[in-house]
């Protein structure tokens, strides 16, 4: 990393944001404080929905299986402590980031290990979150049309209401939600115009983790769920090595560094980042520890991979069909809003890497088009060829999303 005096030129960039003309007449409080304070909340919060509708995605749906391999009360202590693991190495990011004044995390990987260390990361963004809006498709596939787990058959909502057509199987519904909802949100050229979703999505989250309670609390009260497994059962050494599976899910669930700098380049003021972090990671570790203890208690040992395929039996409460599709379709509807932010990422960081020399991505509606076009294929075969979530969250937990979340942040603290 770069040596020398910084002090001057952290002053100077410290000062980039808020610059102010002092006027020796104004007076002393401002008309307009509180407005500008109503704005900064304003503009906190959506920085806030933001990095939390980039965290809160596919990990969610594989926490309570995580839970149940490990034992209640490892498996909770264990996506507490991931959290405090990403804020740590999230705040690595920041602090280098506002010393260099870097403006994106390929310049920071740059300036830490060269034009390698540069590639090295857009690359490792590309594949992790390919994989993830891979995943996010096939459990949109899962929830609107069916999945098998364990030889066993689970009817998705429309099979389950209109049977079995040409028109109710996955590729069918996966060629749909491409070309009617995902095409359409992935076609902005700026993060910014999609503001509206990240609220929609948090709150869909949201109504998603209140039914999960609710029926998990009413079951406790009319006595039909029995006390979950707290600790995990070792036997020799292989059920031990076993354990280890889960570190995948975990890691995976908390990866949102890859668009720290899209956000904090956003805000006005810059020193609100640390908050927006800490407030988001507090908030999706509720929603992460909410999902995975209510949804061992509701499930116990019978806890799918994807544990929204769990909501195709009866669950033994009033209107529970009902709750079954507002389930599964509130947090399908979230799935859909996150994946035009996750897909933003994608393509810029894929621009960077093939593309570099070239001019801004949103002045080139070709080179747009072909990439958009591109990734979106990819993606829908994916979803179509990988069979279950469990495959894509091995490969990328053990691979690009680790470097992303804790070994590139720590080595470019350490560097």
């Amino acid at each position: 990393m770069r040596s020398g005096s910084v002090a001057p030129k952290e002053e100077e960039q410290k000062s980039r944001r808020n610059k102010r003309v002092v006027d020796e007449n104004a007076p002393l409080i401002s008309k307009v404080q509180d407005s500008d304070d109503g704005a900064r909340f304003d503009e906190f919060l959506g920085a806030v929905f933001n990095l939390s509708t980039t965290i809160i995605g596919s990990g969610i749906m594989g926490l309570p299986a995580c839970v149940k391999k490990l034992g209640m009360v490892p498996g909770l202590i264990v996506i507490i402590l991931i959290a405090f693991m990403t804020e740590k190495s999230i705040e690595f990011m920041i602090r280098v980031s506002k010393a260099g004044n870097f403006s994106s995390y390929g310049s920071l990987m740059g300036d830490a290990f060269g034009e390698y260390g540069k590639a090295l990361v857009h690359i490792c963004i590309v594949a992790n979150n390919i994989g993830g809006l891979i995943i996010y498709m096939i459990i949109i596939g899962d929830v609107i049309s069916r999945t098998t787990s364990s030889g066993t058959h689970h009817s998705g909502v429309l099979e389950g209401w209109f049977g079995v057509h040409w028109w109710t199987r996955q590729t069918f519904v996966l060629l749909f939600s491409t070309l009617v909802v995902f095409a359409p949100l992935v076609s902005f050229k700026q993060i910014d115009s999609l503001k509206f979703t990240y609220a929609l999505s948090v709150g869909l989250a949201i109504i998603f983790v209140v039914i999960f309670v609710g029926i998990s609390i009413f079951k406790i009260i009319i006595g039909g769920i029995e006390m979950p497994r707290l600790f995990p059962i070792i036997t020799d050494i292989t059920s031990f090595f076993e354990l280890f599976t889960v570190v995948h899910v975990l890691v995976t669930a908390y990866i949102c560094h890859y668009n720290i700098h899209s956000i904090d380049n956003e805000l006005e003021d810059s020193s609100q980042m640390h908050s927006v972090v800490r407030t988001s990671l507090g908030l999706c570790a509720s929603v992460y520890l909410l999902t995975s203890f209510f949804g061992i208690l509701l499930f116990g040992e019978g806890t799918l991979d994807d544990v929204l395929a769990n909501f195709d039996t009866d669950l033994g409460i009033p209107f529970g069909s009902v709750l079954n599709d507002v389930v599964r379709f509130s947090y399908a509807s979230h799935i859909g809003l996150v994946f035009p932010v996750i897909f933003y990422s994608v393509r810029v960081n894929l621009d960077g890497l093939i593309f570099s020399s070239s001019r801004p991505l949103a002045q080139d509606n070709i080179r747009f088009a072909l990439i958009t076009v591109s990734l979106i294929g990819v993606i829908f075969l994916g979803a179509n060829f990988i069979p279950n979530i469990w495959d894509i969250f091995q490969f990328i937990g053990a691979t690009t999303a680790v470097c992303v979340g804790f070994i590139f942040p720590a080595a470019i603290a350490l560097q």
